[in-house]
C-alpha cells in the first residue's frame, strides 16, 4: 500500500494540472486515472478533438468560399472522411501522451484505474488501497441526455459519439443551441449536411450577452444552420433507417417532426461521480449532484477536496485548471485564490464568439449604471482582408470610474482577442487604459482598442 502526500482522482484539466502543481510545491503526489490515456473527456473525447475537427472543416470552407477570390484557382478539395478521422485522433494522442511525459518529468505516480473513496485519507483502485494526506476529486462531468431518449453513440449521439460518426450524415438533428450543439453543428454543416438545430429556449447560447445572441444566430442561418425555437423535444425515434425527432412547440403547443440520419442530444453536463462512494465517505452533495464545497474547495470531509465540473460554476476545462492550481496552493500551505469574475468563455464555430464578466443584462438587473462601447470588424483592415469581417467587440465599462466591467467578442480570434480584457480586468483597468495602449498595425486586436475607445469619446474608425 503507497502512501501519497496527495491522491488526484481524475486526469482531465483539472486534475492533471492540480496533481503537476502538487508535485511542483514539492508533495507527493499521485493520480487516479481508468482511461487508457490521460486528459480525461477535455482532450480524449471534448475540447482538443472538437477542435481538430472544427478547424478541418474551416480549412475546407475557405477552399470553397474564398481561395478564388484570392487567386488561389483549382478543384476544390474532397473530403476524406477517414483520413479527417485519423487526423483527430493523432492531435488526441500527441496531447494525451504530452500529458503523461509531464506526469514522469514532475514525478506524478499514474495509478492506473477507477478510484473510489474508502474514508477518510484512503483511496480505493481495483484490489489496493492507498493513503493520502489530502484527496482531490477532479472526475469531471458526463453528457446529460433528454428522459426518454437513449442514447445508442451510433445514431443518437452525445457529443461523444459526434466526434467518431462512421460516416457524414446528410442531415442532422442537434437538440439545443449551446456551445457543444453549435460547434459540432457548424462541424457537419461545413461537410455538407443539413443541420437542423432545436432548443427550448428563444434564443441560442444560454447565459450569454442579448446582442451576441442575436448577431451570433443570424451569423449561423446565413452559413446554413436551421433553428426551431422555443420547441421541448418530446421524443426521438429510431426507426429502420432514420430518426424521427417530435417536439412540442412552447408558443401554441402544436407538435412537428423532423427526420435526421443523426441526432445529436446536446443538453448540458451533469458531475460524474459514479462509483465514487461519495455517500459512503460521507462528503456531501447537493440535489443536483454536485459535490458540496467551501470558497476554498474543501468538502465536507476534512483532507478531501473538489474541482472543476464536479462542484458549482461554469464547466470549463480552464476553470478546471484554475482551481486545480489554486487547490494544489492551498494543500501547500499557501494561498490558492480563483478569480470567478474573469473567466472567460469561448465558442469555437467561425467566427468565434469569446465572452468574459458581466452582460448588459446582468448590469441592468443589478441596476449598475454602465456604457458600452461597440466596434463592428468591418472596420478593421486585416479583418476585411481575410474575408474575416462579420461581428463586433463590445466592452462594458462602469459609466462613473471607467472600471471595464466584462467584454463580448463576435468575430475573428475570438478566443485568443478576449485574454488582453481579461488582463485588463484582473488589473482593475480601466477602459481608457485599454484605449491608450498601442495595438499593432494591422491585427484584429485593434477592434478591441476601438471598442474601448468607443466607450470614451469615440472610436477612430467608425
Amino acid at each position: 500500500m503507497a502512501s501519497y502526500d496527495v491522491i488526484v482522482i481524475g486526469s482531465g484539466p483539472g486534475g492533471y494540472v492540480c496533481a503537476i502543481r502538487c508535485a511542483q510545491l514539492g508533495l507527493k503526489t499521485a493520480c487516479v486515472e481508468g482511461r487508457d490515456t490521460l486528459g480525461g473527456t477535455c482532450l480524449n473525447v471534448g475540447c482538443i478533438p472538437s477542435k481538430a475537427l472544427l478547424h478541418a472543416t474551416h480549412q475546407l470552407h475557405e477552399a470553397e468560399e474564398n481561395f478564388a477570390k484570392m487567386g488561389l484557382t483549382g478543384k476544390a478539395p474532397s473530403v476524406d472522411w477517414k483520413a479527417m478521422m485519423a487526423y483527430k485522433d493523432d492531435t488526441i494522442g500527441q496531447n494525451t501522451k504530452g500529458i503523461e511525459f509531464l506526469f514522469k518529468k514532475n514525478k506524478v505516480d499514474w495509478i492506473k484505474g477507477w478510484g473510489q473513496i474508502a474514508g477518510q485519507g484512503k483511496v480505493k483502485v481495483g484490489d489496493e488501497t492507498h493513503e493520502a494526506k489530502n484527496i482531490v476529486i477532479a472526475t469531471g462531468s458526463e453528457p446529460a441526455s433528454l428522459p426518454g431518449v437513449e442514447i445508442d453513440e451510433k445514431t443518437v449521439v452525445s457529443s461523444t459519439g459526434a466526434l467518431a460518426l462512421a460516416k457524414i450524415p446528410k442531415k442532422m438533428v442537434v437538440i439545443g443551441a449551446g456551445v457543444i450543439g453549435l460547434e459540432m453543428g457548424s462541424v457537419y454543416s461545413r461537410l455538407g449536411a443539413e443541420v437542423t438545430v432545436v432548443e427550448y429556449l428563444d434564443h441560442i447560447t444560454p447565459g450569454m450577452d442579448g446582442e451576441v445572441q442575436k448577431g451570433f444566430q443570424r451569423l449561423l442561418k446565413k452559413q446554413g444552420l436551421d433553428f426551431v425555437m422555443g420547441a421541448a423535444v418530446q421524443s426521438v425515434e429510431k426507426l429502420k433507417t432514420k430518426c424521427k425527432v417530435t417536439y412540442k412547440l412552447r408558443k401554441d403547443d402544436s407538435e412537428a417532426t423532423v427526420d435526421a440520419d443523426v441526432v445529436l442530444v446536446a443538453t448540458g453536463r451533469r458531475p460524474y461521480t459514479g462509483g465514487l462512494g461519495l455517500e459512503a465517505a460521507g462528503v456531501e452533495t447537493t440535489e443536483r449532484g454536485m459535490v458540496k464545497t467551501d470558497p476554498h474547495r474543501k468538502t465536507s470531509v476534512d483532507g478531501i477536496w473538489a474541482i472543476g465540473d464536479v462542484i458549482a460554476g461554469p464547466m470549463l476545462a480552464h476553470k478546471a485548471e484554475d482551481e486545480g492550481m489554486a487547490v494544489a496552493e492551498s494543500i501547500a500551505g499557501q494561498a490558492g485564490h480563483v478569480n470567478y469574475d474573469v473567466i472567460p468563455s469561448v465558442i469555437y464555430t467561425h467566427p468565434e464568439v469569446a465572452a468574459v464578466g458581466k452582460t448588459e443584462e446582468q448590469l441592468k438587473d443589478e441596476g449598475r449604471a454602465y456604457k458600452a462601447g461597440k466596434f463592428n470588424f468591418m472596420g478593421n483592415g486585416r479583418a476585411k482582408a481575410n474575408f474575416a469581417a462579420d461581428g463586433f467587440v463590445k466592452i462594458l465599462a462602469d459609466k462613473e470610474t471607467d472600471r471595464i466591467l466584462g467584454a463580448h467578442v463576435i468575430g475573428p480570434m475570438a478566443g485568443d482577442l478576449i485574454h488582453e480584457v481579461c488582463v485588463a480586468m484582473e488589473f482593475g483597468a480601466a477602459a481608457e487604459d485599454l484605449a491608450r495602449t498601442c495595438h499593432a498595425h494591422p491585427t484584429f486586436s485593434e477592434a478591441m482598442r476601438e471598442a474601448a475607445l468607443a466607450c470614451g469619446d469615440g472610436p477612430i474608425h467608425s
